[in-house]
């Protein structure tokens, strides 16, 4: 246990950072899932909104520090490259 007073404020401020880090990942979670799930159904707009949604969110967490830029980076690749699949789907369809 922290003995004294800096680093018992230490551990408050760390307490207090973890969770809004928890609750960011997990904002970024639910951003993902979305985007995967328009994905999944096949719905072009709604998947291109999600994905706008889920990039802005890694975006702002790899700003504040709580995801690694080349993590951030991969995610969004990989979403990326599934809606393009939809996308280039529907079109083929389409012509």
């Amino acid at each position: 246990m922290a003995n004294t007073r800096q680093a018992k404020k230490r551990v408050r401020q760390s307490e207090r950072r973890h969770l809004a880090n928890m609750a960011l990942r997990s904002t970024i979670r639910t951003g993902i899932r979305r985007v995967r799930e328009a994905v999944a159904k096949g719905t072009v707009e709604e998947a291109q909104q999600a994905y706008r949604g889920a990039s802005s969110l890694l975006d702002r967490a790899v700003r504040k520090g709580v995801v690694h830029r080349n993590h951030a980076a991969r995610l969004k690749s990989r979403l990326n490259r599934n809606l393009k699949k939809i996308v280039l789907g529907q079109a083929r369809q389409a012509s």
